[in-house]
């Protein structure tokens, strides 16, 4: 560059004083609702293994287990209420945010998965308070030598 030459920058038409033209689109809404609700089914199918796991480990313990009637109730509650929490999350992320008529109702879809949720999350502090004791070669060594 010779002397006397600068650099300016071309400020974006829309949002004069912004440099970087990427950051001044908008952001959609709806592109973004189902990012998060791609996240929130990933994080969901994560739990429901972890139960699936807990049922399995709880039906090897047997009927003679300590709370093994409670136990398969919850976490056969907390496998039923994720899957129609997926199905709820999956129908939320095919539905367009950007379009008015469906708002409401994708903002009652929202509430309910979002309610739904919270409720999984209750059931699961219960079954991890009653929890699933693994048995088998672990168990018995610790049993025959306790340090």
């Amino acid at each position: 560059m010779e002397s006397g030459q600068y650099l300016t920058c071309v400020e974006h038409p829309i949002h004069p004083g912004n440099l970087n033209p990427r950051r001044s689109q908008p952001i959609n809404l709806n592109h973004y609702a189902t990012k998060k609700s791609v996240a929130e089914s990933m994080l969901d199918v994560a739990l429901f293994m972890s139960n699936a796991t807990r049922l399995k480990a709880v039906l090897e313990q047997g009927p003679a287990s300590h709370y093994y009637t409670a136990l398969v109730t919850l976490i056969s509650v907390s496998l039923l209420l994720q899957v129609v929490i997926g199905i709820l999350l999956v129908v939320i992320a095919r539905l367009n945010l950007n379009e008015v008529g469906k708002q409401g109702q994708l903002n009652q879809l929202n509430n309910t998965a979002t309610s739904l949720v919270a409720i999984t999350i209750v059931i699961n502090v219960f079954i991890t308070a009653f929890g699933v004791h693994k048995t088998g070669s672990l168990t018995a060594r610790t049993s025959r030598n306790p340090l």
